[in-house]
């Protein structure tokens, strides 16, 4: 049946519908044995077993000719051959499916086969609840006995990381991602973020401080209030705010968020058009979560990530308040070191450099020399310690020798997982002090700069995901593929 399957050729939009069927009927089959084993322990039969896999997407270029030559950085074939991937959820990934597979089948007359795979589905990944597991008293490891578990030994970014060796014979990755890494990664962002996975946009913006929530959660609410596109505001632990509710039950519904139990709390602003909502995610302080959140965010294949935070300002001429346009990055937050090491630069995106720069100018409404005088860009420093202050000694050469301009722990960890992980990326932050000049970051002074600054900042955030928006496209930079990428993007 498998090998049947695999031989049709589907358009692209039949081929995601029957994804779609498979996925659901593997993931329908799977939790009624669970149901049934939490209710008689009657495990699944083998036969019952070999249905709880996900399905193969395979797509076949054979080149005719010269290979046609394709200034878009995605949806690309290497060479000719067989590409294949296992997909889950495919009903979300709809529109990323079709984009896809219409551009291969238009510019390289590839063809589409679907079919199940022999990857089984680890049964957590179907349980929606997190008490699923105390069913009955049930523990893991009884299901383990029974049931696909998840397998560290499965799961990795070997593709992604240049490091795959494909086996004689077999087909070439399709995509950065198949369907048990992007499942492993799906939990974490519930876990995490406080919200079901689905509600991620592919719009994204980073921060390192909750008063940048608050100014987002008001800015969403006026927005939905005008009656434009947005339709919904998802808060970490399934709070919804819509436009039709009044002020005091958009205040209660804030109010009892339970933001506090997440570690990196996520806020999504949703569009009446299902695609180019936004949201924002508050990292926390260190490339340690930067690292962690991104990772999992990456599975989604958003169309960009910004960071905005703050930054301690390293010139003189720097005053509380400006603003850091990052184009170089000197890593000293460590924890990418053996995946993407400093010594490979990490590139500004022009797209995006242009866009947070012409977004400054229009919400500041300076321009020319004020502009400059507010915005400067430059180098980045990205630290692992908070105190590196303590190390100066050791640190002032390599600060000199880069050229610095401003030194924070999550921006250059973000930029490097971008350039890693394929998402465009950018980072503007706002000086909160500046530690070379006797400006320290006191309880006094931090809170009249962020009641000033921080409206301001998230605005030029948001402005910038707008602009983007017009010219998608135009945003996914050659710069992020490698020699060897798979034709998704």
């Amino acid at each position: 049946m498998k090998e049947q399957n695999q031989q049709q050729t589907l358009t692209p939009e039949a081929a995601v519908e029957r994804l779609i069927t498979m996925h659901a009927d593997a993931t329908a089959a799977l939790r009624q044995a669970l149901e049934a084993y939490f209710k008689d322990r009657v495990p699944p039969a083998a036969t019952a077993r070999a249905r709880f896999c996900y399905p193969e997407l395979r797509v076949t270029y054979e080149a005719h000719g010269i290979q046609p030559t394709i200034s878009r950085a995605y949806a690309k074939f290497q060479g000719p051959g067989v590409y294949a991937t296992t997909i889950t959820h495919p009903a979300h990934f709809r529109r990323y499916l079709i984009e896809q597979l219409t551009y291969l089948v238009k510019d390289y007359n590839a063809t589409i086969a679907v079919g199940p795979s022999k990857q089984e589905i680890p049964y957590p990944y179907v349980l929606d609840k997190g008490d699923d597991l105390g069913a009955g008293g049930l523990l893991a490891a009884e299901l383990a006995l029974h049931f696909p578990t998840p397998q560290l030994s499965l799961v990795g970014d070997e593709i992604a990381d240049g490091i795959w060796v494909n086996p004689p014979g077999e087909p070439l990755p399709l995509s950065l991602f198949d369907a048990v890494r992007v499942d492993y990664s799906l939990k974490r962002l519930q876990h995490y973020t406080g919200n079901h996975w689905d509600k991620t946009q592919p719009w994204i913006l980073l921060t390192n401080y909750h008063r940048y929530v608050d100014q987002f959660v008001q800015w969403g609410r006026k927005r939905m209030q005008e009656g434009g596109p947005w339709n919904a505001l998802h808060l970490p632990g399934g709070g919804v705010l819509t436009p039709e509710d009044s002020d005091e039950a958009a205040e209660h519904t804030i109010g009892n968020s339970p933001w506090h139990r997440f570690q990196m709390p996520a806020y999504h602003l949703t569009r009446k058009d299902g695609e180019g909502g936004i949201t924002l995610v508050n990292v926390g302080v260190g490339p340690s979560n930067a690292k962690t959140m991104t990772d999992h965010l990456a599975v989604l294949r958003p169309h960009c990530w910004l960071m905005i935070g703050h930054c301690g300002g390293l010139r003189q001429s720097q005053r509380i308040g400006d603003y850091v346009l990052a184009h170089g990055y000197l890593r000293e937050d460590r924890i990418l070191d053996s995946i993407v090491p400093p010594s490979i630069p990490i590139p500004a995106l022009a797209e995006i450099q242009v866009a947070l720069q012409g977004a400054a100018a229009a919400i500041t409404g300076e321009s020319g020399e004020d502009l400059k005088q507010r915005l400067r860009t430059g180098t980045v420093v990205t630290y692992d310690d908070r105190n590196w202050e303590l190390r100066w000694s050791q640190e002032r050469r390599p600060i000199n020798l880069s050229r610095a301009i401003a030194v924070d722990m999550e921006s250059g960890t973000v930029a490097a997982q971008g350039y890693r992980l394929r998402v465009p990326y950018g980072t503007l932050l706002c000086v909160s002090d500046k530690p070379l000049h006797g400006e320290i970051k006191l309880p006094g002074a931090a809170n009249a700069f962020y009641d000033r600054a921080v409206g301001e900042h998230l605005l030029i955030g948001l402005e910038t995901l707008e602009r983007l928006r017009r010219d998608r496209k135009g945003l996914h930079s050659r710069k992020l593929r490698s020699f060897d990428e798979p034709p998704f993007r």
